[in-house]
């Protein structure tokens, strides 16, 4: 099934905000982001680590060149992120009503649309490396 490219491109620029908005939080130690990264025994180098690693995801997501490499990298976050919601701090977080997990489940589906549809652009040198599944 072919997608059309600006749908590619809404999926880009629509999860890169996401994960570029949430840098604010936690790079400003707001009360909420400190509570989740003391709860998974990362606080506070793992929620810095963790804002550097969605800030570069942001990036590369915005490029032309290397969105693939964003949308792998969004989807490894996201993945852990979901995980941790599903195993130590539970769907709804401070009474958010499940909001961050739902931002986390629609920044995988989106970086996996990117993913799947730009993984073509992956170069050589790098895809002979990869799974079978990724290529």
């Amino acid at each position: 099934m072919k997608i059309h490219p600006f749908l590619v491109t809404v999926a880009r620029f629509a999860a890169a905000i996401i994960l570029l908005q949430t840098l604010y939080f936690k790079f400003s130690g707001s009360a909420e982001s400190v509570y989740i990264f003391s709860t998974i025994g990362m606080e506070p180098w793992g929620r810095w680590a963790v804002g550097f690693m969605e800030l570069v995801a942001g990036g590369f997501l915005i490029s032309r060149s290397w969105n693939w490499l964003g949308a792998l990298l969004g989807i490894g976050l996201m993945v852990g992120a979901i995980g941790m919601h599903l195993t130590l701090l539970g769907i709804s977080v401070m009474d958010d009503g499940g909001y961050l997990f739902f931002l986390a489940v629609v920044v995988a589906v989106l970086c996996g649309l990117v993913f799947t549809t730009n993984r073509h652009q992956i170069p050589a040198a790098i895809r002979k490396f990869l799974p079978a599944f990724l290529q």
